[in-house]
C-alpha cells in the first residue's frame, strides 16, 4: 500500500459519491484519480488498466462538458438506454474485451491479460454511458467492480480492491438514485 494508492482511493471515493449525487464537481476528482492510477497500474503491470486511465482522462473532460451543457435547476437529467441498446453495448464490450485480452496476452507480460482487459473494456463502456448520462452505466459498473475486486486483491492492491468494494456499494446506490430521479422526471 503506497501513499499514492491511498490518495487515489480518497479521490476515487469523493468522485463516486459526487457522481451518485449527479454533481458536476465529480469530474475534477475523477481527473486527479485517473492520473494517479495510471502510475499505480503501470507499476503493477496491469497495462490494460494503465492505458484505460488515459482514456478515462479524456472521457472525464468529455463528461464534464456534456454534463455542464445538460445541467438544469434539478441537476443533470438521466435516462435509460433501452434493451436493444443494452445488448449492442454488451456485445461490443465482450468483443473488445476478448480482442484486447488477446493483444495483451501476445504483446506484453501482462499479469492477467483477459481478466484485466475485461475490467478495462467494460469500464470504457460504463464510463461512456456515464458521460452520456445513461442510468445503465451503473449496471456495468457493478459488473466491473465484481471483476476488479478479486483481480486487484490477487495483485496485492488490497486498498484498491477495498475501494472497489465501496465502489460496488456506491454503484448500487447510484443505480437506485438515478432510477428514482428518472421516475420523478417522468412524472413531472
Amino acid at each position: 500500500m503506497s501513499p499514492l494508492e491511498i490518495i487515489a482511493v480518497i479521490l476515487g471515493l469523493a468522485n463516486i459519491v459526487l457522481i451518485v449525487r449527479r454533481s458536476l464537481w465529480n469530474y475534477p476528482f475523477g481527473i486527479a484519480m485517473v492520473s494517479l492510477y495510471g502510475v499505480i497500474f503501470v507499476e503493477a503491470k496491469l497495462y490494460s488498466d494503465a492505458l484505460l486511465q488515459i482514456f478515462f482522462l479524456i472521457l472525464n473532460v468529455y463528461g464534464w462538458i456534456n454534463w455542464r451543457n445538460a445541467q438544469t435547476d434539478d441537476g443533470v437529467p438521466v435516462r435509460w438506454l433501452g434493451l436493444r441498446g443494452f445488448l449492442i453495448w454488451a456485445g461490443a464490450g465482450l468483443t473488445a474485451s476478448l480482442a484486447w485480452g488477446l493483444l495483451m496476452h501476445k504483446q506484453t507480460d501482462a499479469a492477467a491479460p483477459y481478466w484485466d482487459a475485461s475490467v478495462a473494456m467494460f469500464s470504457v463502456l460504463a464510463q461512456l454511458l456515464l458521460a452520456r448520462r445513461y442510468i445503465d452505466n451503473w449496471l456495468w459498473w457493478v459488473i466491473v467492480d465484481c471483476l476488479a475486486i478479486p483481480l486487484y486483491w490477487t495483485k496485492g492492491l488490497h486498498l484498491t480492491a477495498g475501494l472497489y468494494v465501496v465502489f460496488l456499494l456506491l454503484s448500487l446506490t447510484g443505480l437506485a438514485e438515478w432510477t428514482r430521479t428518472q421516475r420523478k422526471a417522468a412524472l413531472a
